[in-house]
């Protein structure tokens, strides 16, 4: 009975190693992957999602949860509203910046602040998938059983600064970003897994408010 249970058990990791383990795509892979992420993420209008952000810090023995929506109206709007631990929003538009801490509401303009304005093109560039047509990162293309991956490497030292690589993560179903990792120099990170899509769905314009 301890044989089978110890062969069931090392069944089940290897399997989950195996499910696990990147390999690097082929160029033939790359090419046609780019070409229908990049085709999917020109056909976006509009996108409506619920999220679950994971935040690790190194100091802390666990991640810091939170949960929250996402609407996105191409070219320039984009909103954030965490709903728990805590009510916060984030809002790019008109080329502006609002920040709702709780009732707390502060405004940067995206023009005067060029790191701003990076923030928010690499965010929309994330969740679509379009940041492979930006010449402002370095990417490697890997695959396991069930997802594409994309790792990008900014070449810019004032985008390196706070970011060291982002990784992107594609469902085989899916042409559309299903996950973000956000990796700092610090080698904290930030994960965010997208769940409840709705692309091309009608939002007005008056949603991106608080």
């Amino acid at each position: 009975m301890k044989t089978k249970l110890i062969l069931l058990i090392f069944s089940l990791f290897h399997f989950a190693l195996t499910n696990a383990q990147e390999t690097a795509m082929s160029s033939a892979e790359i090419t046609s992957f780019k070409q229908t992420v990049i085709a999917e993420a020109q056909k976006i209008k509009t996108l409506k999602t619920d999220f679950v952000q994971y935040k690790h810090l190194d100091f802390l023995s666990k991640e810091i949860t939170s949960s929250g929506s996402m609407l996105l109206k191409n070219p320039d709007k984009l909103l954030w509203k965490y709903n728990t631990p805590i009510q916060y929003g984030i809002l790019f538009k008109d080329n502006k910046v609002l920040v709702n801490d709780q009732g707390k509401k502060n405004k940067v303009d995206l023009g005067n602040n060029k790191k701003f304005e990076k923030i928010n093109k690499m965010i929309i560039g994330s969740i679509s998938g379009d940041l492979f047509a930006a010449n402002d990162f370095t990417i490697t293309f890997h695959k396991n059983r069930n997802q594409r991956i994309a790792k990008l490497s900014p070449k810019t030292k004032d985008l390196s600064a706070y970011i060291q690589t982002i990784i992107l993560y594609f469902n085989d179903q899916q042409s559309t970003v299903s996950e973000v990792q956000l990796i700092e120099p610090s080698k904290d990170y930030t994960k965010i897994v997208f769940k409840n899509k709705q692309i091309n769905h009608p939002i007005n314009d008056a949603s991106f408010s608080f």
